[in-house]
Parts: C-alpha cells; sequence; structure tokens
C-alpha cells in the first residue's frame, strides 16, 4: 500500500510544480504585455496566455477579492506561489507521513 500512496503524492506534488509554474510564466506575459514587449496579436503567444489564464485565474481570482493590488501591481500570484510551496514542503510531507503510517 505504501507504494501507492508514494505515487499518489508524487503525482500531486508534480501537479503542484506544473501549477506553480503556469502562475510564474502568466506572471510574466502579462508584464510582458503591459510593457508592449510582445502582444496579443501574435496568435501562438494570445493561445498559450488564453491557456495560462484559463489554468491560473480560477485559483487567483479568489485572492484577488482579499489582496488589493500595490500600487498597480497585483501580489495575489507571490500569495499563491508561496501558499503552494508551503503546500509542498509542509502539508504533503506531512500528510504523507500520516497516510503510510498506518498501512506502512
Amino acid at each position: 500500500m505504501a507504494p501507492i500512496i508514494h505515487l499518489v503524492f508524487f503525482i500531486i506534488n508534480a501537479l503542484v510544480d506544473l501549477l506553480w509554474w503556469a502562475i510564474v510564466i502568466s506572471a510574466i506575459l502579462s508584464w510582458l504585455f503591459a510593457f508592449e514587449v510582445i502582444n496579443r496579436r501574435n496568435q501562438f503567444v494570445y493561445n498559450v496566455a488564453t491557456v495560462l489564464d484559463r489554468i491560473t485565474d480560477p485559483i487567483l481570482r479568489p485572492f484577488r477579492r482579499f489582496i488589493p493590488a500595490i500600487g498597480g501591481v497585483d501580489i495575489s500570484p507571490i500569495i499563491v506561489l508561496l501558499l503552494l510551496r508551503g503546500v509542498q514542503i509542509f502539508i504533503l510531507p506531512a500528510l504523507e507521513a500520516a497516510l503510510i503510517g498506518p498501512f506502512g
């Protein structure tokens, strides 16, 4: 049973990593759009930005309601990134150890 639990937590950790990178890339793209380094008229850029927005907006939206922009800068991605790392470093290993204890 323990190898299955390890596999499940490995997959969860990988998904959290992918989400972390999606938020980082989405934030960088938003800065590049804001400073007109790239534009949304490029079809590839538009598709990438749309996919990343669809992935990250449901996670960032609740935080944007409670965290105001500071000087016009949205800091909710930073807060979410910190929370995701906290989940990876503290919560997932503790939960995995708690589950493996009875089955290990």
